[in-house]
């Protein structure tokens, strides 16, 4: 059985989905929702200079995306950038979702919030690719700060 703590805080990463989702819910057409993506890429913390290479690339994207991690007081901050607009966007949107959490709540986060954007079916295949790449890397960085 799941503690309250526990639940607590997947609700906080379940809460920080749906509002997500809302949020992308507004907006009527994809250019609307492409451009509403692409701002909260613009809105990312910068990406430090040092932390622009091969480590932290994301191998199988089809632009460059940089994603570095740090863990702080048990939770783990997730910093990263993209020579592309959409694929920054993309990756900000998980940033949104999973920054400030502890590794254990990250590597047990349901992501299939992604599915429900409807991101992958209007993206070309090895974009919505990308997205899977993204998560699967996100939950890798949480794991060498768990206990």
């Amino acid at each position: 059985m799941e503690s309250i703590e526990r639940r607590k805080i997947m609700s906080g990463i379940a809460e920080k989905q749906e509002q997500l989702l809302e949020d992308l819910g507004i907006f009527q057409d994809w250019t609307e929702r492409y451009e509403y993506v692409i701002g909260l890429g613009k809105k990312l913390e910068p990406l430090a200079e040092e932390a622009r290479n091969t480590d932290h690339l994301i191998k199988g994207c089809q632009s460059q995306v940089w994603l570095d991690a740090q863990a702080k007081d048990g939770r783990v901050y997730f910093y990263a950038d993209s020579d592309s607009l959409i694929t920054k966007g993309m990756i900000a949107l998980f940033i949104g979702v999973l920054n400030g959490e502890k590794p254990d709540d990250i590597l047990t986060a349901d992501m299939s919030f992604i599915e429900k954007t409807g991101l992958k079916e209007h993206l070309a295949p090895t974009r919505a690719n990308a997205l899977n790449l993204m998560a699967t890397q996100m939950k890798q960085r949480a794991l060498g700060f768990a206990n």
